[in-house]
């Protein structure tokens, strides 16, 4: 048996194959560009995911007669507007986009921070889907008369797929416009923000089947193959590391950074720190912290400083993020006295400020290309630190805590976050994150497995584990005070840089 998991992200989309035994037998990616039209914005055009996802398939699929089932999962929170044809109506404004403060004032104004606390569990959040829906409406009105439909970036990839318009509910969590206590839509939200709830997609739980391939654009082997509802990449994630009972966490590594908990019960920060969403299990929920700049802190450092190891890496035939450790553990810890705050796209854990941006506290003349990446390896760190507290203080248990994504693949980062964190962080044999979530989803929805949780004791194997240095957890801990001390010294400057 055959299963495919497809991950609509934020740099590309990702295809997984996996059979019945768990192992991956093939993983294709292809890439897309982030467009910016303004400082702080962030778009993308959902064509250039359904393209990746066609190539992404093509890929996978060569050579196989029957596929059981695929299961999606992807970006969270970005809006894809529909027209009456379901054509897309202008790009996807996605999850690390902060042009919506006067929506999150006016959310917080019409239905009341409390009752909206109180029902999705967070205050009104910039990144969050509603507050998008609301700016296109109050900037952009000819294209909100137009709107049909809303999905996510997951979904859009469902409604190509099978032409079903779904979604499931650890993703609708994150649109702001859900009950998460009683996992469905909020008719009072909804109505309170005059949003017409007919726009919105069925919710199913993860496993659950949400339609069936009609399209003429994949492979044949895919054609009337159920597609489970799914999950957002990180419940994915945590699928795909066996996170699906109490006590145990996860840090990753993506574009952004996520500390992630399951819980069997809905906990809520009350000062809306964390975020609570309806987790991939039937019945459960996760609780979890995000780093808005965390593998993106290193990718735009990469990007723009580091032409010569990128072209280094190239002719050695190697990953240039391999060269790039190596280059940052010349750096001590501490970086040189050198701080970094990852805040290129504002912040959410544990500061909720979408006008924060990025810092290198200390420069001086002494400072060399490994200390700047030093600083970034730590500073991201730091920030997922915050998350990590923030979630205990909250009542999570997080005693069992395992790394993913692509800076998990990271030996020297990993070890870096153990030392941090001063805790045992375990990775897992399988690499393909979210995507692999998403495969074994596929299997429960196919009935390979009667539940998630007996999916993922059969799949998952572990892989190294990293224990922590007790020495240099105590050297962190001092560079950490300095790291907290720096965001509030700086809140009210960041207002003047608008």
């Amino acid at each position: 048996m055959y299963f495919i998991g497809i991950d609509v992200g934020t740099s590309g989309t990702k295809a997984v194959l996996i059979d019945e035994t768990g192992a991956v037998l093939r993983s294709h990616t292809e890439e897309y560009p982030m467009q910016q039209p303004k400082n702080g914005w962030a778009e993308q055009n959902p064509s250039d995911w359904w393209e990746a996802t066609k190539l992404s398939l093509s890929e996978v699929c060569e050579g196989i007669d029957k596929i059981c089932g695929i299961g999606l999962t992807g970006q969270m929170h970005g809006l894809v507007m529909l027209n009456e044809n379901n054509a897309v109506i202008r790009p996807a404004i996605i999850w690390c986009d902060q042009r919506t403060g006067k929506e999150c004032a006016e959310m917080t104004e019409t239905v009341g921070a409390d009752k909206l606390f109180s029902i999705t569990a967070a205050p009104a959040m910039s990144g969050f889907t509603a507050a998008k829906i609301l700016w296109v409406k109050n900037n952009e009105p000819e294209n909100f008369k137009k709107c049909r439909h809303i999905l996510l970036p997951k979904d859009y990839i469902r409604f190509m797929l099978t032409g079903k318009f779904a979604t499931d509910v650890s993703d609708a969590g994150g649109m702001q416009l859900m009950d998460i206590k009683n996992r469905t839509w909020s008719d009072e939200v909804l109505d309170t923000l005059k949003i017409d709830k007919s726009l919105l997609p069925k919710i199913y739980e993860s496993p659950e089947v949400s339609g069936f391939v009609k399209s003429a654009d994949v492979p044949a082997c895919l054609r009337g193959v159920p597609v489970a509802a799914g999950a957002g990449d990180n419940a994915a994630a945590a699928v795909g590391t066996g996170i699906v009972e109490n006590g145990r966490a996860f840090t990753t590594i993506g574009t952004s950074g996520v500390v992630f908990a399951h819980t069997d019960e809905p906990l809520i920060d009350p000062k809306g720190r964390i975020h609570t969403f309806c987790c991939a299990v039937p019945g459960k929920w996760h609780v979890m912290g995000v780093t808005q700049a965390a593998g993106l802190s290193l990718k735009w450092f990469r990007d723009n400083f580091c032409e010569l190891e990128t072209m280094n890496a190239e002719k050695q035939n190697t990953d240039v993020y391999v060269l790039l450790d190596e280059m940052a553990k010349t750096s001590p810890i501490g970086a040189n006295h050198l701080i970094y705050l990852p805040y290129l796209m504002g912040e959410r854990t544990p500061h909720l400020d979408p006008d924060a941006r990025g810092v290198f506290f200390g420069l001086s003349a002494i400072h060399t290309k490994a200390d700047l990446l030093r600083a970034i390896l730590e500073g991201v760190s730091f920030s997922l630190y915050d998350c990590v507290n923030l979630l205990k203080e909250t009542g999570a248990e997080v005693s069992d805590m395992t790394i993913c994504g692509g800076g998990g693949k990271s030996p020297f980062w990993s070890q870096m976050l153990s030392n941090v964190y001063g805790t045992e962080i375990k990775t897992v044999a399988c690499s393909e994150g979210p995507a692999y979530g998403a495969a074994i989803l596929a299997s429960v929805s196919a009935r390979a497995f009667d539940t998630v949780e007996s999916a993922c004791k059969a799949l998952i194997r572990s892989g190294k584990t990293f224990v922590p240095n007790e020495t240099e957890h105590g050297a962190y801990q001092a560079v950490y005070g300095l790291y907290q001390s720096l965001y509030p010294s700086l809140k009210n400057l960041y207002q003047q840089l608008k």
